[in-house]
């Protein structure tokens, strides 16, 4: 039987390399990303459309449009005038990473955000990327988020150094719980289906028993379509978050 963490593994599609040192291969994790996101693309091609004038909107322009009032919506709260800023950003992220979970829910594909570099690079990408605004915003006064108001100035050292570390680990926490979840997730769903593929393959009394864990599998897949859509939700309202720390220094 094939080990349930063996749907994780990264597959050279396309090997590039320069010698030892530098290798650029297509992966099959590169593979699903850019289908994703050439399938969101194409949708939203198509809610942008003829039809995307309508008053009362149909189709793919309705998800859109939900999609994007939510994210306006969570944007307006925690970033208060600056939402127009950045509601681009946010959408996008929230929507990459929809697609990208829901993608790797399908059969014989790939679970991308499973791969705890992808999740790491990307959430520590995004982190550098709200620290450098939060430095331009607001200059070396940035610095003082690192040391709690009030606090005695015998305690400074040790308070910073604990604040620092702190803030560093938001970075590793964001793609360590997305990347967390979804490989959980999938590991049991891939468990329990073999478990129900055994018992059918074994014929008398066990196949008869069968539809039990496979009535099991039908409810976790439901609960890792939710799972899905959760992450995407709490890691953009995280990066919100965040970004209203570095705006307002809190």
């Amino acid at each position: 039987m094939c080990s349930p963490l063996e749907q994780f593994s990264l597959i050279p599609v396309l090997p590039i390399s320069f010698g030892n040192a530098v290798v650029l291969s297509f992966s099959n994790a590169t593979v699903f990303t850019l289908v994703s996101m050439g399938l969101v693309l194409a949708s939203v091609k198509l809610s942008l459309g003829r039809g995307f004038s309508r008053v009362f909107p149909l189709g793919w322009q309705t998800l859109w449009e939900c999609f994007y009032e939510f994210i306006d919506g969570m944007c307006r709260e925690q970033l208060g005038g600056f939402r127009r800023r950045f509601i681009t950003s946010i959408f996008a992220i929230f929507t990459l990473l929809i697609s990208l979970n829901l993608f790797g829910l399908l059969p014989y594909s790939f679970t991308v955000t499973s791969q705890l570099s992808i999740t790491l690079s990307f959430s520590s990408g995004l982190f550098i990327g709200i620290t450098l605004f939060g430095i331009r915003r607001h200059g070396l006064h940035f610095f003082s988020f690192f040391l709690p108001a009030g606090a005695p100035i015998a305690l400074a050292p040790l308070l910073v150094l604990i604040e620092i570390v702190s803030y560093g680990f938001r970075a590793i926490s964001l793609g360590v719980r997305l990347f967390a979840n979804i490989t959980a997730g999938h590991t049991l769903l891939k468990i329990l289906s073999g478990f129900t593929w055994t018992m059918l393959g074994a014929g008398g009394v066990l196949s008869l028993l069968a539809p039990a864990p496979l009535a099991l599998v039908l409810v976790i897949t439901g609960l890792e379509v939710a799972v899905a859509l959760l992450q995407a939700y709490v890691f953009s309202i995280l990066v919100c978050v965040y970004l209203n720390d570095a705006i307002n220094l809190h």
